[in-house]
């Protein structure tokens, strides 16, 4: 019995060793960017946009299954980093047009890992997100 016991440990143990060895390094990068992009999300983000990214009814606009965070994914970095006021945007044929407070202490590290949380959440699918990318378009910011 006790020889069964260490053995189906040893499998397991084995089998999740072999599991994250093959994961190649962009994987474990998009991984952890969404693990923390998760915990800054609940941190600034869940008291508008909700926890299952729903949005606040007419006054916040949802991110779950968000076509604006695919048709706009270079102004995402902005709109974290620098807020919105009274502009309107459109998610899935509906306005918004309300504030967002600009989230200025972010760095461009966190910035991308809650980009890769919100872009890959709630029914939304796409590649994380780079620092490189987040400092490319907060060149762009007006």
């Amino acid at each position: 019995m006790k020889n069964r016991i260490i053995f189906s440990i040893f499998t397991i143990s084995a089998f999740i060793i072999l599991i994250t060895s093959c994961s190649n390094p962009n994987e474990i990068k998009e991984k952890q960017y969404y693990t923390e992009g998760m915990y800054l999300y609940k941190k600034h983000c869940q008291s508008c946009h909700m926890e299952d990214g729903r949005g606040l009814g007419e006054l916040i606009p949802p991110l779950a299954k968000a076509d604006f965070l695919v048709k706009n994914k270079d102004l995402l970095s902005c709109i974290i980093k620098k807020g919105i006021n009274n502009v309107k945007v459109t998610v899935n044929g509906k306005d918004y047009q309300s504030i967002m407070p600009a989230n200025e202490g972010l760095g461009t590290i966190e910035i991308a890992e809650i980009i890769t949380y919100i872009t890959n959440s709630w029914g939304n699918k796409t590649a994380a997100y780079t620092i490189e990318e987040v400092e490319m378009n907060l060149k762009k910011c007006l």
